[in-house]
């Protein structure tokens, strides 16, 4: 573990660095349980940090844009910050206009969470330093210079029962395990001792060109699904599902982020480019592909997968100008988000899957994350 700075109150975030035998490397940070840095060889073997972030805890404090963390308790809009279960209505926070926002006001992404590394994977010296590394890339070769290869790092947070104003205990678990086939694999574990809508996912921005690179507009797509759930002008799920066929939403043939993005089309026009869900499945199941993202300028490949029936792709267009690391500056599409999730506001649509697991059930996820050149 590295320092990752200090936090508002004082307290010391960490920094944690699994590397693979082909030299990718993945830093992750306690604060937010969220992916700070992920380099990844492009065609010439040049690593490329591919995610967007900030250089220490503190950014991620003051940031905006849930940037790399694990949102929930439940991912994406509840429609008018409130729900009802059991038949008891819970008001949340609202804090997108009339709607909640991946967990309203308190999000998990603004919280520090516990840290497992798991028995395998500790050796002596895995506790490094006390100060803050002078930069991610710094940190990553303090790490490689250490001869300490760790794969695997889990983050655990307990929301308690009214926490966000949702009902039940709830135990999470998110492990990030970075394989030396150059994937990284997110795993989610949750439990609850009551009923309580639950919709976990990560919130990481990629830029397969380098976090500090510009636009991805000329980064080509593939997503998986022939449908996607249309929203209003606030981004809240109308409650339909429409075809993709004949708009600007189909990517079931690849083609650039660009080549669409600035037609004429009331769902682009209400999220300013793409920011949908497009539906992988009908319920939670089949682990499979659900997209892929690929940039000609680096080479560089990435794969989705995942268990989840949702997949929100966003195009980052409401980043404005934020700082991130090593002072790049992220503006709008400067990244996508392949956001794996149930369908937003499921809680308050019988029509759409999930969105809520019963009480002492185990609710388990993967979604990966694989490159290639």
């Amino acid at each position: 573990m590295l320092s990752f700075g200090k936090l508002s109150d004082g307290r010391t975030a960490g920094l944690y660095i699994l590397r693979n035998n082909r030299g990718m490397a993945a830093a992750l940070t306690d604060y937010g349980a969220a992916l700070v840095s992920l380099a990844v060889p492009d065609r010439s073997g040049k690593l490329r940090d591919v995610v967007l972030g900030h250089d220490d805890a503190g950014g991620y404090e003051e940031g905006h844009g849930s940037i790399g963390a694990t949102v929930g308790r439940v991912a994406n809009r509840i429609g008018g910050a409130k729900f009802s279960l059991n038949g008891r209505e819970y008001e949340l926070t609202a804090n997108d206009g009339p709607n909640a926002l991946h967990g309203g006001r308190d999000p998990y992404s603004k919280r520090l969470w516990s840290v497992q590394i798991p028995f395998s994977e500790v050796r002596s010296g895995d506790i490094l330093a006390s100060s803050a590394p002078e930069s991610i890339s710094d940190g990553i070769s303090q790490v490689a210079r250490s001869n300490i290869a760790n794969k695997k790092v889990v983050f655990c947070l307990d929301s308690p029962d009214m926490d966000q104003g949702f009902p039940g205990d709830l135990h999470i678990e998110v492990t990030y395990t970075l394989t030396d086939e150059c994937e990284l694999h997110i795993d989610y574990l949750a439990v609850s001792d009551a009923d309580t809508p639950l919709s976990l996912t990560n919130h990481s921005y990629f830029n397969l060109s380098g976090h500090d690179s510009g636009s991805v507009t000329g980064h080509s797509v593939h997503i998986q699904a022939g449908e996607y759930t249309p929203s209003d002008s606030g981004l809240l799920p109308v409650g339909s599902v429409e075809s993709v066929a004949g708009t600007p939403m189909d990517f079931r043939i690849p083609k650039t982020i660009g080549q669409d993005i600035g037609v004429e089309f009331t769902a682009l026009k209400n999220g300013r480019g793409y920011d949908h869900n497009y539906v992988i499945a009908r319920e939670k199941g089949v682990y499979k592909e659900a997209a892929s993202m690929y940039s000609r300028e680096s080479g560089i490949r990435m794969e989705v997968l995942t268990d989840m029936p949702g997949l929100q792709f966003y195009t980052a267009n409401f980043m404005n100008g934020e700082t991130g690391k090593d002072g790049a500056m992220y503006g709008p599409r400067c990244a996508a988000c392949f956001e794996t999730q149930f369908w937003p506001d499921a809680v308050n649509r019988k029509n759409f899957p999930g969105g809520v697991i019963a009480a002492g059930e185990e609710f388990r996820s993967r979604t990966t994350y694989r490159f290639s050149v």
